[in-house]
Order: structure tokens, then C-alpha cells, then sequence
């Protein structure tokens, strides 16, 4: 099978790409065998028309509304590896190969989540990354701010626009220059500097924080941005990544380091959220479109 572009990836970046390449009339195979980016997540928020929906919901009505579009082929199933060149990739699916003359990695990111005892059960519950996606519904409660670094110390004075009642905690991992302490202070965040041995939930909501000495911290959500890094497909292609690593797409192009191949959504960026992928994945869409109908129309072959 020859395909114009293969879509790694069918979350909102490869699902929006999709439909702007089915829409340029262009043959694409969208793969996609999970988990989701936003596995842990219950609801998608602060996307227009979608506010509130299920993540399986999304991605139902997104490969629904691709369906009218018949160069676009959705199948479940993953992309196990990239090989030959621009025009002429051959790709290695769960089941069988099929051929490509362009590739566009919307596989989103892995999440590293920190070795704290229940954090990971209330990961997307009462732990978030992201307080536009779900600040609102707990607003007015009791926040909290798990700091991975000094530089991020500052990201729990955001958390003042949906409650009073702010806690950031940097669990004994770095010291806190007094500059930044008064910042703090003056701004009505307070800091808990002591190491965390637990958080504790009552059913599906957090319920306190424990420490190493001394008496517990009671907080309703918490909220953190914990390391990432990216899915073996990616590391397998040796992309250019930033120091941060994420990969590196040219500004104009939206093309990744290799020639022909492309990338969008949360692999990309730390600002992430589903309509910021959606978006993503539009635009580096629309210039992997441009790059292939120059390409035909410069040999003649556009219709």
C-alpha cells in the first residue's frame, strides 16, 4: 500500500492533521493503537465544542467526522518502525509494512511520573498538569504545587486565579533562594519545603500529604509537571531534540531534523493541551500539504 502521509499517532494532533490532509484530498493512513496521551485523564476541558467530553468520546466523534473524507484510512494498530527516505519510507506496522512519501509523528509524550508513594493512582483524578484543562471545576479549594526545579517555582502563583488557598512544595529536592521565598509570601502562595512520603487518597479524591516529620498537609488537588520523555518510535529515529526534549521542527516547515518527516502536538512543545495538539497537528498538516502539492504540481502530476 503507497500512501501520501502516515499519521503516527490518533490522538487530537493526529486526528486534526487527518482531516486537514483528507481535506487537501490527500491518501493518508492515520495509525493509532493507544494508550492515549490523556489516558488518565476523565474529561477533556477548555476545547471549543468539545468542553467536557471523554477522551474516548473525542476520539469516536474525530474519527467519525473523518469518514466522509475517502483518501483518509484509520486502522488500530502501531507503528513499529521508520525506514528509507523522503518519498520512499517504508513503514513497519503491528501488521504488515505499507509505503509512505511523508510521515507526521503525532505520538505525544511519555510521562514520568515521580516516585511518591500514590501519585500514580491519582494521576488525572486530583493530580493535573494543566489548570486551564481543570482548575474550574475545583476552584475555590485547596491547591497544591509540586515544583520540579527552582525555574518552576513560580508556576504556583498562576493557581491565585481559581482559589486563594495555594501550597507549593518542592519535596526537600532543591533550596528556595529567599528572593523567590518573599515572591511567594507577598503573592499569598505559601511553601512547604519538606520531603513527601506520601500522598493520601479517600476514594478518588486526595486527601493529605504526608511529609518525612511533622504534621500532614490537607489539600484537594495538586498539580504538577512531571518529566517526560519521548515514545521508543521516536527515540528510534534519532531526531533533533531541544534540551528539553522535545523534538525539534523547523518554524517554517513544522519538519522534523530528517527530511520528510514531520511532527506535531506534544512531542513538540511543553504547552500542552488538547486543543493546543489539535492545533499543532493542523498546522504541521497544512505545511507537509504545501511541500507534497509544490512537489506534484512542479512535475506535472497534481491532476
Amino acid at each position: 500500500m503507497h500512501y501520501d502521509v502516515v499519521i503516527a499517532g490518533g490522538g487530537p494532533a493526529g486526528l486534526a492533521a487527518a482531516l486537514t490532509l483528507g481535506r487537501a484530498r490527500k491518501r493518508v493512513l492515520l495509525c493509532d493503537a493507544g494508550p492515549p496521551r490523556n489516558a488518565a485523564a476523565v474529561h477533556v476541558y477548555n476545547f471549543v465544542t468539545r468542553d467536557g467530553v471523554t477522551p474516548a468520546e473525542f476520539r469516536r466523534v474525530g474519527r467519525e467526522q473523518l469518514e466522509p473524507y475517502s483518501g483518509v484510512e484509520t486502522r488500530n494498530v502501531h507503528v513499529e518502525e521508520i525506514r528509507g527516505v523522503c518519498d520512499e519510507f517504508e513503514v513497519r506496522l503491528t501488521m504488515g509494512s505499507v509505503h509512505a512519501r511523508r510521515i507526521l509523528l503525532c505520538t505525544g509524550m511519555i510521562d514520568e511520573l515521580p516516585d511518591i508513594d500514590g501519585f500514580s493512582g491519582l494521576w488525572g483524578k486530583a493530580i493535573f498538569a494543566c489548570p486551564y484543562c481543570h482548575a474550574w471545576e475545583i476552584q475555590d479549594r485547596r491547591f497544591g504545587y509540586l515544583a520540579a526545579k527552582v525555574d518552576a517555582l513560580s508556576s504556583g502563583l498562576l493557581l491565585r486565579g481559581w482559589t486563594s488557598d495555594v501550597v507549593v512544595l518542592t519535596d526537600g529536592k532543591f533550596d528556595v533562594p529567599a528572593e523567590t521565598s518573599a515572591l511567594l509570601a507577598g503573592s499569598g502562595v505559601r511553601l512547604e519545603e519538606r520531603p513527601i512520603v506520601r500522598l493520601v487518597q479517600r476514594g478518588e479524591h486526595l486527601d493529605r500529604i504526608d511529609f518525612d516529620d511533622g504534621a500532614p498537609l490537607h489539600c484537594d488537588a495538586l498539580f504538577a509537571h512531571p518529566r517526560q520523555r519521548q515514545v521508543e518510535l521516536v527515540r528510534s529515529l534519532g531526531l533533533a531534540l531541544d534540551q528539553a526534549g522535545y523534538v525539534q521542527v523547523d518554524d517554517v516547515r513544522r519538519e522534523t531534523s530528517i527530511p520528510g518527516i514531520y511532527a506535531g502536538g506534544d512531542l513538540v512543545t511543553p504547552s500542552q493541551s488538547a486543543i493546543n495538539a489539535a492545533a499543532s497537528g493542523t498546522q504541521a498538516a497544512g505545511k507537509l500539504n504545501h511541500a507534497l502539492t509544490v512537489e506534484r504540481a512542479t512535475k506535472g502530476a497534481l491532476l
